[in-house]
């Protein structure tokens, strides 16, 4: 819990939902507009106190990490990769700040490229103490997908979606919300179910194979979020206030 021990909710915003992934670095500034007022909204009316957000990295990161051939799992020892996608990144988490400094959210920068790193295994470590002070001073911490230094391999992606799941378990996060372009997750016919309580449940619908969790589909958020040791939520971007709101809109996850 955070210094204040009040309820700590870690809210992802989707790169896809915030830019516009098939052109390189453009900015979806209406719905970043949109995800911004909900939040300011949330914060002013006391329906949510201490909040950390992340964002992915969208049509910013993955453009430059794919030049590069850098992923989850395959490295790079170019020091200049690893500046181009971290600087697209850091273009990207000052255009969030900005609109949540427009509407008078305390927003600060954590950038995990200085705070996170994977051992030879591949194991990730993210501190997350500046994170909880953070919490404790009044405010809103912005993390974001990143590349980290990766034993044996230069430097790797780290996926919004780790960064997520990582804090959520460093500051014992209370909630966790994913906003997604999808207003959930699917079954066979597209309807939305409602509640995932083992991955069992839904295999069928996500597929199983290794190669959806390295890219960061479905599957693997499925996955880890069942894991988590708090209640999480995928949902669209329409259902963003609902879920400040203290709704459950979309799938709720939740393998406790």
């Amino acid at each position: 819990m955070t210094a204040s021990d009040s309820p700590t909710t870690v809210l992802k915003l989707g790169g896809s939902v915030i830019t516009d992934k098939d052109r390189r670095e453009a900015l979806d500034g209406p719905a970043l507009d949109r995800a911004a007022d909900a939040v300011a909204d949330a914060l002013a009316s006391g329906e949510i106190s201490d909040l950390v957000v992340v964002h992915g990295g969208g049509s910013f990161g993955h453009h430059h990490a794919s030049e590069h051939g850098v992923s989850k799992t395959e490295g790079s020892g170019d020091a200049r990769a690893a500046v181009e996608i971290h600087g697209a990144m850091k273009t990207l988490d000052d255009f969030v700040l900005a609109r949540l400094h427009d509407r008078d959210v305390p927003a600060v920068p954590v950038h995990p490229f200085s705070a996170a790193r994977r051992d030879e295994s591949a194991a990730l470590s993210l501190m997350t103490e500046q994170v909880e002070t953070m919490l404790g001073e009044g405010f809103v911490p912005v993390l974001h997908g990143d590349v980290v230094a990766h034993a044996c391999e230069g430097v790797t992606i780290l996926s919004g979606d780790e960064v997520v799941t990582a804090v959520a378990e460093g500051i014992a996060a209370d909630c966790v919300g994913f906003c997604s372009t999808v207003p959930g997750v699917l079954d066979d016919e597209d309807a939305v179910i409602p509640e995932i309580a083992s991955y069992d449940e839904v295999a069928r619908f996500l597929g199983e194979s290794d190669a959806t969790d390295v890219t960061g589909g479905m599957a693997g958020k499925v996955r880890a979020l069942l894991d988590l040791g708090a209640p999480a939520t995928i949902f669209g971007p329409d259902d963003l206030r609902a879920f400040l709101a203290g709704e459950t809109p979309g799938t709720r996850i939740d393998g406790r």
